[in-house]
């Protein structure tokens, strides 16, 4: 690591609200660790100070010794979670509710700096997913993570609240596993807008955000048994509450959102049991990244447009604020100017054409001349040399929220 700077530069929480940019030590790499230049985002079950960021994608800067499957120069993305493998949880291999869960950017320093170190089991090679789109790994990974507990019947009918990222991708996954009958419900706007551009589902209802109840009562009447799968992913307590009558008997009703831990909800606890209503939770991920690769490489997974505006780590107040007033579906910062590097290397290619093309013209000319206007003399063309070195500069990202 001797080639590497002793401090890099991260964003770090004091307290909730309260961030500031500095410069701190680079992590200390284990035997075992790689370390991945340029990461990103999270936000919940935070410990304070803390540097955030738990959707980690970049380049592998430096390597323990006890590493063999990476190398510097690697692109990666990395699992943020960290597990003991030895509480009553692990040794039962329920992992995601290991005692000792800690995760990168959440409950430990995450990506949210130029380098952070994790474990290289934990770290996943990327190969055509462009830096931005795999941000979008880790909770597509949660998505995957989703469709495991709820194991959807063939052919299942499924109603969606809501089209944030995660649910977006699970969507799609309940579609590709099963030929679920995908129904998303959400409000007009950005967010259903891009669910139609993925193909994410097979019908949309469009929400009115002001006076909703009379589509509510629509549905119901189109659909008189209600959905196989109900799942509430916008993380209202209102929706949530009201999301077990639209299941049908023998159904299942999949917490999916995002609640404050004093969010309390109210269901008949008749309609649960006469109905044999199956209700699940789905929270997070653990060893889902190897099948999520797959999904997102090979496009099975549409992500184009998820992700919809970029920051540099200087503009993070920008970034909170987008996501605030709901122009960003989700945001993402970089950490180097790629876009710059691009057209610099376009402009170079063009330059090179240009030169090459002068040069053919200048030759048919003069072997015009040479042929027609001055026949007596003869010339002989030996050898022509052209070299050209064209370097590309490599960059990553860190998704935000």
């Amino acid at each position: 690591m001797s080639n590497l700077p002793k401090q890099m530069k991260a964003l770090r929480y004091e307290k909730p609200e309260d961030w500031s940019i500095v410069q701190v030590p680079l992590p200390e790499l284990r035997e075992n660790d790689v370390l991945v230049k340029h990461i990103h985002e999270g936000e919940f079950i935070a410990k304070f100070p803390l540097i955030p960021g738990h959707e980690t994608v970049g380049v592998v800067a430096a390597v323990g010794p006890k590493v063999k499957d990476f190398k510097v120069g690697d692109r990666v993305a990395a699992d943020n979670s960290e597990l003991c493998n030895e509480c009553f949880y692990c040794r039962r291999g329920e992992l995601l509710l290991c005692e000792k869960f800690e995760a990168h950017g959440v409950t430990m320093n995450g990506g949210f700096a130029e380098y952070c170190a994790y474990p290289a089991g934990k770290v996943f090679k990327i190969h055509n997913l462009n830096d931005v789109d795999a941000t979008l790994l880790e909770p597509a990974s949660c998505a995957c993570h989703g469709l495991d507990k709820i194991r959807p019947r063939l052919g299942s009918s499924v109603l969606m609240f809501g089209a944030g990222p995660t649910g977006l991708m699970l969507a799609q996954l309940m579609r590709h596993n099963g030929g679920c009958n995908v129904t998303i419900a959400a409000p007009q706007g950005l967010k259903m807008d891009l669910a139609k551009s993925l193909d994410a589902a097979d019908h949309y209802i469009e929400l009115s955000r002001k006076e909703p109840e009379a589509q509510f009562a629509q549905l119901k009447k189109d659909h008189p048994y209600g959905f196989d799968v109900v799942v509430e992913a916008t993380g209202s307590v209102k929706i949530l509450e009201d999301a077990i009558n639209y299941v049908r008997r023998g159904g299942k009703l999949v917490v999916y959102g995002v609640y404050s831990d004093s969010a309390r909800v109210s269901w008949p606890p008749s309609k649960i049991f006469g109905d044999e209503i199956t209700i699940l939770g789905s929270f997070s991920e653990t060893y889902m990244f190897p099948a999520t690769i797959d999904y997102l490489d090979s496009g099975k997974v549409r992500t184009k447009g998820i992700v919809n505006k970029t920051f540099k780590l200087e503009q993070f107040g920008e970034a909170l604020e987008s996501i605030r007033n709901k122009s960003a579906i989700k945001a993402a910062i970089v950490f180097d100017d790629a876009t710059g590097v691009f057209v610099v290397f376009v402009v170079f290619v063009v330059f090179v054409v240009f030169v090459v093309f002068v040069v053919f013209v200048v030759f048919v000319v003069f072997v015009v001349f040479v042929v027609f206007v001055v026949p007596c003399v003869e010339i002989t063309v030996t050898e022509i040399l052209t070299s050209t070195a064209l370097y590309y500069v490599r960059h990553t990202a860190q998704g935000l929220i």
